[in-house]
């Protein structure tokens, strides 16, 4: 009998790294099923309940008998619906064929990398990045070639820095705005100097991660693909995990040339087939419906946002961003770097995040995963009383650091 062995398992696997945000969570939960007060920082997971017209949305369709197989691309009333949002809220018009809806917005990112990478194909990523994106890009045979922005710059890369980067190569650029893990969103002006770069050279695809969309603090989300130069080189992805906080569901989407949403659903036919049936009914109602309770969770994340803003500019050392959207904050504490408190010596972020875990059990997520090793990303998706609780922890340790 075939013995099992971590021997047998594949390269790709091995040489895959784990999910930063899912370790931390992973281990906040033991450090708190041993009896620890742990606060969990560490996931991009909204606190809110998905809003009750959506629940019961579902519900009704479940009633109703809405529980069976759905096309690979999506239910035409969902594809309908995201046609009008896309209109709607982007100035992106897109034909129902040119819209894919997938298991969640990772799997849409998934489909586009597998559907246009050759091994060697490079991706330039804009850095911070969400933790998957290599990942992704290297699971497909690509090769990231990240490029890193610091606080000084409010974590946004120069349009010359994207123009030195590409070679012939180049196949895709991959960024989020509003973005994880800093929060950071690109303005209109810097979406439209990338996509006149990027319009010169036909051959690159723009995949735009736009899930934190509804939660934005500088008004109108501007999305590159509706620049008319790029609007055929550009897919924009986004979901319903963030702003209508239906991160269980699964349920993410693309619009893109028609070419690509094709393979994108090609590929999806072999691995998951169609999403959920009651979900994306669901789904659909919430873009046509109400969005007042999005744009009250978008009011709690920005007056969380100042209170935590202003509560870590208070700790010695730290260096705050100011978050334009997205529900994180990305602080520099790279001033701790070869302290001591004459047990411990922090020699990066790496050693400061361990450190706050299992010392004052808050959960937060080491910046090496994002791509900047200077900063830890702390979620604010939490209540009030929490985050006070875990910022007054963090500052009460850092005092022994000298």
């Amino acid at each position: 009998m075939l013995q099992t062995n971590a021997a047998l398992l594949s390269k790709r696997v091995i040489e895959m790294a784990e999910s930063e945000t899912l370790k931390m969570a992973r281990i906040a939960r033991e450090l708190k099923a041993q009896g620890h007060d742990v606060i969990n920082l560490s996931l991009g997971e909204p606190d809110f309940d998905t809003p009750i017209h959506i629940k019961e949305a579902a519900k009704k369709a479940l009633d109703e008998g809405f529980t069976k197989y759905t096309p690979v691309s999506g239910t035409p009333d969902l594809l309908q619906a995201i046609q009008t949002k896309f209109k709607r809220d982007n100035q992106l018009h897109f034909e129902t064929n040119q819209i894919v809806v997938s298991n969640g917005a990772k799997q849409s990112i998934y489909n586009i990398c597998q559907a246009l990478l050759n091994a060697g194909d490079e991706v330039i990523v804009l850095a911070p990045y969400w933790v998957s994106y290599s990942e992704i890009v290297k699971m497909s045979e690509g090769v990231p070639v990240i490029l890193t922005a610091s606080i000084e710059t409010d974590f946004k890369v120069s349009v010359e820095k994207i123009a030195a980067a590409i070679t012939d190569r180049t196949k895709m650029l991959l960024f989020s705005s509003p973005c994880n893990p800093t929060g950071s969103v690109y303005s209109r002006e810097e979406l439209k100097q990338i996509a006149q770069l990027i319009s010169q050279h036909p051959n690159i695809i723009i995949v735009s991660d736009e899930i934190y969309e509804y939660i934005n603090f500088e008004g109108d989300h501007v999305s590159i693909g509706a620049f008319e130069e790029v609007k055929n080189q550009t897919a924009t992805v986004n979901g319903f995990s963030k702003g209508f906080s239906m991160t269980g569901w699964r349920l993410g989407y693309i619009g893109a040339p028609k070419w690509l949403a094709d393979a994108c659903s090609k590929i999806q036919g072999q691995v998951t087939s169609g999403a959920t049936s009651f979900g994306q009914k669901a789904a659909a109602y919430a873009l046509l419906a109400e969005m007042k309770p999005t744009y009250e969770m978008r009011e709690a994340f920005l007056k969380r946002r100042d209170m935590v803003r202003d509560l870590l500019s208070e700790i010695p050392g730290f260096k705050v961003n100011n978050p334009k959207g997205a529900f994180y904050i990305f602080p520099d504490v790279s001033a701790y770097f070869g302290k001591s408190n004459g047990v411990t010596t922090l020699h990066s972020v790496d050693d400061f995040c361990d450190y706050i875990l299992v010392n004052t059990y808050v959960a937060v997520v080491s910046g090496t995963a994002f791509g900047e090793p200077n900063c830890f990303r702390l979620s604010y998706a939490a209540s009030e009383v929490q985050l006070q609780n875990a910022i007054a922890r963090i500052a009460e340790a850092m005092k022994q650091f000298n």
